[in-house]
């Protein structure tokens, strides 16, 4: 295996909290604060990083600084998470943030060039679901990384 890790945990995977992407955020900021990420995948990216952060109330430089200070366990963010001031942990809160990665879909171009990469036709039959087209880019990454 590379020294550089594609990060596999999908977005539509939660944790205990029952937030959508939380998991694979930890994760890319993880990687990235040991050198360990993937070219190509951001610590903390505009989409659905962002979407999560924003979403929970929380602040991209402090989850980045929690994370590369103290390395902690998925269960130990989560417990941080929950700790912090004015967090949106409500069951509404949740809900509405899930329901935006979920029902959030790509724009054409990104769709396309997803798609061509992993071998599929641009012919509609493959929905721009973010959530499933960022899997698919991420199992064409370690294919193309890691099996080939």
């Amino acid at each position: 295996m590379s020294s550089s890790i594609i990060p596999m945990i999908p977005c539509n995977v939660s944790g205990p909290l029952g937030v959508l992407h939380l998991p694979r955020l930890w994760l890319k900021v993880s990687l990235e604060a040991r050198g360990k990420l993937a070219a190509g995948y951001p610590g903390i990216g505009k989409g659905f990083d962002q979407m999560v952060i924003t979403g929970l109330g929380l602040q991209a430089d402090a989850v980045r600084k929690f994370i590369t200070e103290k390395h902690p366990s998925y269960p130990e963010f989560e417990a941080w998470v929950k700790a912090q001031p004015g967090v949106k942990l409500d069951r509404a809160s949740v809900y509405k943030l899930n329901q935006a990665i979920l029902n959030y879909h790509h724009d054409d171009e990104t769709r396309g060039g997803i798609l061509k990469a992993a071998g599929y036709p641009s012919d509609g039959s493959v929905t721009g679901s973010a959530v499933e087209l960022n899997a698919l880019d991420d199992w064409t990454a370690f294919h193309a990384q890691e099996l080939r």
